[in-house]
């Protein structure tokens, strides 16, 4: 088995852009991090004039990571953890491998990504999102406990979520009820206390990745699928072959950083990301609206099976912000109206907001974590009361 440090990242061979695919390409800027350290932290030391320049230097300045804390697993450990791969094992497919459950010879039941040899994702991607994983540690992101990478093989070995991702339970067309039926499984659908708390979840991720982690890291890839749930329907960001660092040093968006490739999914991309290759934090702001969005919505950011004028979740869901009496035909006919007027609107508020043209108008992820952990909140408090008692009826009076 070859260790991690054997692999050396190439650097990007031209600036050419390519089009807005599933593609996974990581920047070398993404390797090069020692630790990642409080931002907070690092601030309140940066109020002296001079030990904070020294530390604000010290932070910006580069080092290469030559090991890393997950463990390394041979590949007959992961094959007698899953049962050789079998295919009852199989957990799901994309397009950088199967994933399959297993269980470690202490119990642990984890998940595994076997990466396709001919898949989209190569060494780099790998090497990146091992190293992320180890180094970024959060309740909202998925916990990496292990990698293998022996001859050609390379597997990586998650915690297990019990429940799949978000796409699983909200945008899979095979699993959307029949709302005109007059008997469907509401249990089936997700409630909107469910909903917000996902919103919450995933926005306190990216709030971590912005604003706690020194340097800075860019996730590049939110959408549906890549927010896994547990089996308490906690979200968990996962999937970070296309996290890269951030190299402005202040706290806002800056004038973004070109990315060599334009990567990521349709229909999440940030328009000035898709135009200039200008990457900064606001991209994933952006990314995170469009999530939003499909929580919101039931619908996904691009589907083709809709007609054309409903084919992009953005196209057609902009012209309704602008006029708040059209709040509620956003809303996903599976919620059937359980939900308070007041929250949809405050929640198609921030979306908004967070699908911005101009990244500069775009909030924070700690902005709108403040907002959606009250809606959260109000939806929890809704939820756990009891409905209302029926008026009582007037009894009959017995005949004389």
């Amino acid at each position: 088995m070859s260790c991690l440090s054997c692999f050396k990242p190439q650097q990007a061979a031209d600036d050419d852009r390519d089009e807005v695919v599933e593609e996974k390409q990581a920047p070398s800027s993404a390797i090069s991090i020692k630790r990642l350290g409080s931002r907070r932290n690092s601030l309140r030391t940066n109020s002296n004039s001079k030990s904070g320049a020294a530390s604000r230097q010290a932070s910006t300045r580069p080092s290469n990571i030559t090991s890393c804390s997950a463990r390394a697993f041979s590949y007959d450990q992961l094959a007698a953890a899953t049962g050789n791969f079998r295919a009852d094992c199989l957990l799901g497919e994309g397009g950088f491998g199967r994933v399959y459950r297993g269980r470690l010879d202490d119990g642990q039941l984890v998940a595994v990504k076997q990466l396709d040899l001919e898949g989209l994702q190569g060494d780099r991607e790998f090497v990146v999102e091992v190293l992320m994983l180890s180094l970024l540690h959060h309740d909202n992101l998925v916990s990496l406990v292990g990698y293998c990478s022996h001859g050609h093989q390379r597997l990586l070995v998650y915690e297990y979520m019990a429940l799949g991702s978000l796409a699983d339970h909200l945008l899979l067309v095979g699993d959307r009820l029949d709302t005109q039926s007059p008997s469907p499984s509401p249990s089936r659908a997700l409630s909107w206390e469910t909903r917000m708390r996902v919103a919450l979840g995933a926005a306190r991720g990216l709030e971590y990745l912005h604003e706690t982690a020194n340097p800075a890291v860019i996730y590049r890839d939110l959408k549906s699928s890549n927010v896994l749930l547990d089996d308490a329907f906690c979200p968990k960001l996962s999937d970070f072959g296309l996290a890269r660092l951030c190299s402005t040093s202040g706290p806002g968006p800056g004038p973004g950083e070109r990315s060599p490739r334009v990567m990521g999914t349709y229909g999440y991309c940030a328009p000035e990301y898709i135009r200039t290759g200008r990457l900064s934090v606001k991209s994933d702001v952006y990314s995170f609206g469009v999530l939003l969005l499909e929580l919101i919505t039931g619908r996904r950011a691009v589907d083709l099976a809709r007609p054309p004028p409903e084919q992009v979740l953005v196209t057609w869901a902009a012209p309704m912000f602008k006029d708040s009496k059209r709040y509620r035909d956003l809303a996903d006919p599976l919620l059937r109206g359980d939900f308070p007027d007041r929250d949809l609107n405050q929640a198609v508020a921030v979306a908004a907001m967070c699908l911005q043209d101009q990244a500069s108008a775009r909030p924070c992820m700690s902005d709108a974590a403040v907002t959606l952990s009250f809606l959260a909140d109000a939806a929890a408090a809704s939820a756990a009361q009891p409905l209302p008692l029926p008026p009582p009826q007037p009894q009959p009076q017995a005949d004389r």
